[in-house]
């Protein structure tokens, strides 16, 4: 059974021991677990009660490791990588049995429904590329110095009026919105599928999966949700675990929500913004200013936009505007993600390393006084997608934010609001990674922020960058529909 993390906020019913357990399963004949592989995919299986309980009670269970050796479609990757192999027959990983995420699927007949994290068999240490345990590694950097960390995820998805088969027969193309054109914050679009709208939020509760909002967003059958502000352990489970809701509702009612970040090119792409604070032992933010600085400001801030942002909190800003460029695969992780970022400010989905107070041309928005009281002061990174995988987004941020603050690093130029269209053309403001082959190589290359062992380590970007070497690979040899289109006749 895994060690209680003391950054996790357990779900409300989960169990403190193994006698625990029995009692909450005692009616049970059946357990549900899943992991996460690199890509966000939940992978999973159904377990007898009696061969679930002897695993929690152990060291977990074994897992094939092959969903560390092959990409989100189980095509084995290109070549072989540090967890999974053919040299060692795809060996099992231990699968270890994270309790405090006990919760039951409300629309799978209330089975009980566990995470696990994939351990070393032989070190029981953590897999390297493991979402969850490199989560946790960097949040154990915090909770040492005596702080905790907290995020909020929202994501922005199309709905289609599909199912998984029409989806094949119609080769993923002339795919039907679930309503038709551009209505954000509409109070009519939501009273059309007014029962799938409605069960999205509701079964999210019902999931302990708690929201703070859910509405319409600008675009043919978009919505967007902002599941509510928690741990940031809790964080990236909840927002795994919500895609998995809004798919497995969607399917029941004749509906396929979309996270990718760039279905469509001629309209905005669907973001996946995440907010993080940090917070001592007390509760009390790290990034707020003191009471004394409330009426005017901090007069060491660097620029007004950052005077009612702490000394640390403006370390934080500067380590993850320092280390952006190297982590971007950990963002931005498809090949579709990028196209997304083409638009820049058009699309309100910034492609250079900026920041600004309360600004969403930016790639990080200050969020403080005067809009918030100083508790709710937080960094908004409106970088990644909805297609991130949130275990490594929210590691790449707090990993680079601490390094900032450890380093106490100053900002690397003036805001956003201070910067003119020219400034991008005369190098005077630096350009992130325009494509997932170009960020990868980024990420790799020797001197890596990436690759700091107080990072992320070697082990991890040359298994997490091997898979998207891979996908790039796999992107370079398609030949599209585009293509065919535009040279098939005249070339």
């Amino acid at each position: 059974m895994a060690n209680r993390d003391p950054n996790d906020l357990s779900t409300t019913h989960a169990p403190r021991s193994i006698d625990e357990l029995k009692e909450l399963l005692r009616d049970d004949i059946k357990v549900k677990v899943a992991g996460i592989d690199v890509d966000g995919v939940l992978r999973g299986k159904f377990m007898s009660k009696d061969k679930f309980l002897s695993a929690a009670a152990s060291d977990g269970f074994g897992f094939c490791s092959v969903i560390f050796g092959w990409d989100i479609h189980d095509t084995v990757y290109s070549r072989e990588l540090l967890i999974s192999n053919k040299a060692n027959g795809y060996r099992d990983l231990l699968a270890s049995i994270d309790l405090s995420t006990y919760r039951r699927i409300p629309w799978e007949n209330n089975v009980p429904f566990f995470l696990v994290s994939f351990l070393d068999p032989n070190t029981k240490e953590p897999v390297c590329a493991d979402p969850r345990g490199v989560l946790r590694k960097v949040l154990q950097r915090a909770y040492a110095k005596e702080w905790r960390c907290f995020a909020g995820c929202e994501y922005e998805y199309f709905q289609f009026k599909e199912t998984p088969d029409t989806l094949a027969e119609k080769k993923f193309t002339n795919l039907q919105p679930l309503t038709s054109g551009m209505h954000g914050y509409s109070l009519l679009r939501t009273q059309l599928n007014s029962g799938y709208f409605h069960d999205l939020f509701d079964q999210s509760l019902a999931f302990d999966v708690p929201l703070e909002g859910h509405h319409t967003e600008t675009g043919p059958g978009v919505y967007e949700t902002a599941l509510a502000y928690t741990s940031a352990s809790r964080m990236a489970d909840n927002a795994i675990l919500f895609k998995f809701l809004a798919k497995s509702i969607g399917m029941k009612r004749g509906v396929v929500p979309s996270f990718m970040a760039k279905p469509w090119g001629n309209l905005p792409g669907c973001s996946g913004h995440i907010h993080v604070s940090v917070r001592d032992l007390n509760g009390k933010s790290l990034f707020a200013v003191s009471d004394a600085e409330l009426e005017t400001g901090r007069a060491n801030a660097a620029y007004p936009d950052t005077k009612f942002l702490s000394q640390e909190g403006e370390w934080f800003l500067a380590g993850v505007l320092d280390g952006l460029p190297d982590v971007m695969p950990m963002l931005v992780p498809t090949i579709n993600g990028y196209k997304r970022l083409v638009g820049g400010e058009a699309f309100w989905a910034p492609n250079a390393v900026t920041y600004g107070y309360d600004s969403r041309a930016a790639s990080v928005r200050i969020i403080s006084p005067p809009s918030v009281p100083p508790s709710a002061t937080r960094l908004e990174i409106r970088v990644p997608g909805a297609d991130m995988n949130p275990y490594f987004a929210l590691s790449a941020v707090f990993a680079l934010g601490l390094r900032g603050i450890e380093k106490k690093l100053s900002l690397p130029g003036p805001p956003v609001s201070q910067l003119t269209l020219e400034d991008k053309q005369n190098g005077k403001v630096q350009m992130l990674p325009q494509s997932l082959e170009a960020a990868t190589e980024r990420m790799m290359r020797p001197g890596s922020i990436a690759r700091e062992e107080a990072v992320f380590g070697n082990d991890f970007v040359e298994h997490f960058g091997g898979t998207r070497q891979h996908e790039v690979k796999l992107w370079n040899e398609a030949v599209t529909s585009w293509e065919v289109e535009r040279y098939l006749e005249l070339a």
